[in-house]
């Protein structure tokens, strides 16, 4: 059994590496975020094992954030609760900066950080399913893959638009890119999810006829 002290240093520890992979990529050492930690190099190993194992609770803290806050968006919480959370940005700008991290790194990593996503997706959206919220789906897997990477391509764009010079940078700024980003895409986003794109079921009806003939 861990003391409060123990269970203490290594919520503080993963903390640190969050926001130290998120501002500075996982190039970074051991030692580095044990500073930012205020504890030492022998007790990042002595809880996480390795550089590995802390990048896999920071991934893990990372997706469950995400998951928690999704599925509260989707079933407990009014649209107005919803969108008021957008002033308390500030308070996740570095999970942003560390997801955009995980993304440009690219790999086997990101690859599995993004399956995290999906698979998270699967399970808000099935929430927001269950609570009325959200529209059933002929294709559940296809409808969490599509949000999925309609997000990740947005946060890659802020990160492509700062280096054009037209945007803050999410690993420099995430705060204030995560604000640029909302600012520019959720009144278009929330139309798309609310009214749709067609005027009418053409383009669906169609696809729908292809398949079954297929």
């Amino acid at each position: 059994m861990r003391s409060t002290d123990d269970l203490t240093a290594r919520a503080r520890i993963r903390d640190a590496a969050v926001a130290r992979f998120g501002r500075d990529g996982f190039g970074v050492g051991v030692r580095l975020i044990a500073a930012d930690a205020g504890v030492s190099a022998g007790l990042v190993i002595h809880h996480f094992g390795s550089k590995d194992g802390l990048r896999a609770a920071c991934d893990e803290f990372v997706l469950e954030t995400i998951r928690h806050e999704k599925s509260d968006a989707m079933a407990d919480q009014s649209p107005g609760e919803v969108i008021g959370r957008l002033a308390t940005i500030d308070a996740y700008a570095p999970l942003f900066a560390y997801v955009v991290q995980s993304l440009m790194e690219g790999g086997a990593l990101a690859g599995t950080f993004v399956d995290g996503l999906v698979a998270d997706a699967d399970a808000y959206l099935a929430t927001g399913e269950e609570a009325g919220t959200v529209r059933p789906s002929d294709d559940p897997a296809g409808r969490s893959r599509t949000l999925v990477a309609t997000q990740v391509g947005l946060i890659v764009m802020a990160q492509l638009d700062a280096a054009a010079g037209r945007g803050t940078a999410p690993t420099e700024d995430p705060a204030t890119a995560m604000k640029e980003l909302y600012a520019g895409t959720v009144l278009a986003t929330l139309e798309l999810y609310t009214h749709g794109l067609f005027t009418d079921g053409g383009y669906l009806n169609a696809y729908r006829e292809l398949k079954e003939k297929s």
